[in-house]
């Protein structure tokens, strides 16, 4: 499946988040740079490099007027537990049926060990303040992924 195309609006969503509280992506618009990400499963090795580091970088996500939003197929308890093992400071949203990550496209045929199966593919996606997606990050690195966001914000966002 393909991802939405660049320039374009971002497909719109609302899930709820490890609180069980309702988060909407049209509520971000002419606020704030939204930050996607989707991760494979919270709790695992490379998820949570991956989560670390953007939680390492709050303050610099903050300065660059953007939020930043996990997404994966875990349900929300699991998603709190992530949160308070590793004292997150931002939003992780459960997409349970794996709807936004396929209007993303970025749920998929995976192997590992041999094996084939469905799952999500680890994406991000960099939407600006008018909602409209800017990048996306298919090889996503969980070690730098903090950084190369950053990075690309610096240089092609206002």
């Amino acid at each position: 499946m393909a991802h939405p195309k660049i320039g374009n609006l971002a497909p719109v969503f609302t899930l709820k988040n490890q609180n069980g509280e309702k988060v909407a992506l049209k509520d971000f618009r002419d606020k704030k740079n939204v930050v996607l990400y989707f991760y494979p499963k919270a709790l695992t090795p490379g998820c949570t490099t991956q989560a670390c580091g953007i939680r390492d970088s709050a303050k610099e996500f903050a300065k660059r007027d953007t939020v930043v939003f996990g997404l994966s197929p875990d349900p929300e308890a699991k998603l709190q537990k992530f949160i308070d093992k590793y004292e997150l400071n931002f939003d992780l949203l459960a997409d349970e049926d794996h709807k936004i990550a396929d209007k993303y496209g970025c749920w998929g045929l995976k192997k590992f060990m041999g094996k084939e199966y469905m799952g999500l593919i680890r994406t991000t996606f960099i939407i600006d303040k008018a909602g409209r997606l800017q990048h996306v990050i298919d090889k996503v690195k969980t070690k730098t992924h903090h950084d190369d966001v950053l990075n690309w914000i610096d240089e092609n966002l206002d």
